[in-house]
């Protein structure tokens, strides 16, 4: 069987290039942009208090979801032929703990640098997260019949609210 070449993205492999355009626009973009009014006391301090528990927490829950996928584990949203289910670990708080972790990483670091076109690039990246899994959802539901049950139960990008 025969597989087609990346460039066609039949597993997806556009939404990484889309992926890794946001994240070097989150690292490397504009931290401001003039007429955007610059964070003052006390804002930035609680910002940057807000901002350090939200890159500790997006950290570890991506973390987790990368340790509790395993051998699971593809940059592709297009599941693995021999891929088991995993429902398990960061997996029982929400069906996308990784986008998630990296989700609440990316406000964190917005927070943390005090930063408004940043919490704006994580937005973006937040929108494109619940896009992508969406796509990939279509595909674990045809993949897996006890996926339905597992998303009437967990929440899909946000713990315990989205």
């Amino acid at each position: 069987m025969s597989t087609s070449p990346f460039w066609k993205g039949s597993r997806g492999e556009w939404y990484l290039v889309v992926q890794g355009v946001l994240f070097l626009l989150l690292l490397f973009g504009p931290r401001s942009f003039g007429g955007i009014p610059v964070w003052s006391a006390p804002f930035t301090q609680y910002g940057s208090l807000c901002g350090g528990v939200l890159l500790l927490a997006g950290a570890l829950l991506a973390t987790a979801g990368v340790v509790n996928l395993g051998k699971n584990l593809t940059p592709l949203p297009t599941p693995k032929r021999n891929a088991s289910l995993i429902i398990s670990g960061a997996f029982r708080l929400v069906r996308h703990p990784i986008y998630s972790g990296i989700i609440i990483f990316s406000f964190g670091w917005g927070l943390w640098l005090n930063s408004w076109p940043v919490i704006g690039y994580a937005l973006l990246l937040l929108i494109f997260f619940d896009i992508k899994s969406r796509y990939e959802e279509r595909l674990l539901l045809a993949k897996f019949q006890e996926y339905a049950l597992y998303r009437t139960r967990v929440k899909k990008l946000i713990p315990f609210i989205y």
